[in-house]
């Protein structure tokens, strides 16, 4: 399967759970609006599952599906799948870029959050800023945890292997890199980890 295919398969299958997964949550908000049903835990539980799956649908289609050369993505879409994301989560996000940008520089920084995520087990702060046509993004915790082969892959093609569907992230932002022609340099210690990424 070609990238620009698995690309289009993951657009495909987010476009179609996007909206029964839309649907269910506005039941559960007119059910609580009509008395059509209570303010139990288990209502609370329902309509914050969809919330959550609502706003990781969304991640996953900028970060795994297609991106049109050109296309922008704006600005106050990117704050809200983040800061839908981060709630209730041990992550948070800053997003200190303003304006909208190129949707294949989001879908980059996107991929780059889930390699982030695998590293901070126990949460922590990602800020994401631009310089120009440089992008950093730089996540602060009490430790990481670094997988060595998959990190060097990221900037070392052809070193990485990849063995678990958790990991796609690691194969697949290579290719993204290679596509826009980034460069993408990554350095860390034990409490920052930092990515930056530029055209050549």
């Amino acid at each position: 399967m070609t990238n620009d295919l698995a690309t289009l398969v993951g657009s495909r299958i987010c476009h179609d759970l996007i909206s029964p997964i839309g649907a269910i949550g506005n039941g559960v908000e007119l059910m609580s609006l009509t008395g059509g049903g209570d303010s139990s835990a288990e209502m609370a539980l329902i309509a914050d599952s969809v919330e959550n799956a609502s706003a990781r649908i969304r991640f996953f289609r900028v970060a795994f599906g297609a991106a049109t050369p050109g296309q922008t993505f704006p600005r106050r879409e990117v704050i809200k799948i983040l800061a839908d994301i981060a709630r209730g989560g041990r992550i948070s996000y800053d997003w200190q870029i303003e304006g909208d940008c190129d949707r294949t520089d989001v879908r980059s920084a996107f991929l780059l959050f889930q390699c982030f995520e695998s590293a901070m087990t126990h949460g922590g702060d990602i800020t994401i800023s631009r310089a120009g046509p440089t992008w950093t993004l730089t996540a602060r915790a009490e430790r990481f945890r670094i997988e060595p082969d998959l990190w060097s892959g990221l900037t070392q093609p052809g070193v990485q292997v990849v063995d678990a569907a958790s990991q796609v992230q690691f194969a697949l932002l290579p290719q993204v890199m290679a596509e826009c022609g980034c460069r993408l340099e990554i350095v860390h210690d034990e409490t920052a980890l930092t990515a930056t990424f530029a055209p050549h």
